[in-house]
Order: C-alpha cells, then structure tokens, then sequence
C-alpha cells in the first residue's frame, strides 16, 4: 500500500531554493498546488490585501527540536485566520492573539517556524520565490 505523503512547507521550500530557472521552480510549486499550508503561506507573504494583526519583530519563543515537533504546518496553518486584521482573531485581547502565535511557533518544526515569521514580515523565506512567480503559478491566489 502506497502512502501520498504531503511534504512540510519547509520541505518543499528547500527543494524550490535548488531548483536552477524559473521553470522547475514554478513547476514544483504546481506539483505542491494542493498544499493548502504552501498556498497559505504563500498568500499570507505576498497578498498586501493580508495585513497581520501582531507587533513587529521576531517574538520571544523557544523553537521545538525537529525530531520532536508535536504538530506540523499543515494542520496548524489554520490558526493563521486568528493573526489576520479582519478576521476571527479581532475579537481577542491582544495578549492572547500573541500567545496563541508563539504557541503556533513553538508546536512546529523549527524551519516552518522561521517560514511563518518570514510570511508575518511580508519577506519571501527563499531566494527566487517572488510574488510573480507565485501569481503566475497559482493566478487566483493574490488578489492584489
């Protein structure tokens, strides 16, 4: 029995930065297309429309062991609705909101964590991801 197994945003980031042109970089981000984590990333780092409900900088948490890590990217992209103006998180105090981020932070494999700070400051977490290539790879994402 054969296993489709769904590779860590931080898998799939690693192997667009060995890629040598354009075109094996937007075609692996095809091949990746049903990663909801990647497209989710991708939007929340290159759609200005997107704008993060959390204080500047890099917050005080204790990154996780990689061999350890309790939960991973693609089950946890889903809190990133709580960290968006606009969204569910708007309601809760501000101490909250944080404290759920850093938890989000520390539940993950410690390169996803550096991915998820990169896509909170708007900077692509890899050299040639560009939010035109991202536009042309997956049109409908960005809606800016």
């Amino acid at each position: 029995m054969a296993y489709n197994q769904i590779k860590d945003v931080f898998e799939i980031l690693d192997e667009f930065g060995q890629q040598t042109n354009k075109a094996k970089r937007k075609e692996l981000l095809l091949k990746h297309s049903d990663n909801q984590a990647l497209r989710d990333v991708l939007r929340g780092t290159f759609d200005e429309s997107l704008v993060w409900n959390l204080p500047e900088g890099r917050p005080p948490f204790q990154a996780n062991i990689p061999e350890s890590v309790p939960s991973t990217l693609i089950r946890e992209h889903r809190m990133f609705g709580y960290f968006v103006n606009g969204a569910k998180g708007d309601g809760l105090p501000a101490y909250k909101r944080e404290n759920m981020f850093v938890q989000l932070l520390e539940s993950i494999h410690p390169a996803d964590a550096e991915i998820v700070l990169s896509m909170v400051a708007k900077k692509s977490p890899v050299k040639f991801l560009t939010k035109k290539l991202v536009q042309e790879a997956f049109p409908n994402l960005i809606k800016t």
